[in-house]
């Protein structure tokens, strides 16, 4: 059962990546004031990490991504560990029609 498991992850980790949608470009404004544009500045430019505020907030929005799409997983690993812990004998042949159903509803 590990092994279907295992194939079950990489399947949704592939879909995933297909539902990437194309690249396009958008302009926001944010404005921050006081202690968060003193923390930005800090982190930006010639003694910061960042060369500019754009690529800062970019790598803020990639680590914020990054953290949800492991949280998503983790609930997945937890419920397919949920599922495959039941005893054998819980388990009950289903139809594709019937799985299809129970997902929409």
């Amino acid at each position: 059962m590990a092994r279907l498991v295992c194939v079950f992850i990489l399947a949704y980790l592939e879909d995933k990546q297909m539902e990437a949608p194309m690249s396009q470009t958008t302009t926001m404004t944010v404005r921050i004031s006081g202690a968060l544009s003193e923390f930005v500045a800090s982190n930006v430019g010639e003694n910061g990490s960042y060369e500019n505020i754009s690529e800062y907030v970019r790598d803020l929005i990639r680590r914020d991504k990054e953290r949800a799409e492991a949280e998503a997983f983790n609930r997945l690993k937890a419920e397919l560990t949920r599922a495959f812990a039941a005893p054998e004998e819980s388990y009950r042949p289903l139809t594709a029609a019937e799985v299809i159903a129970r997902n929409q509803g």
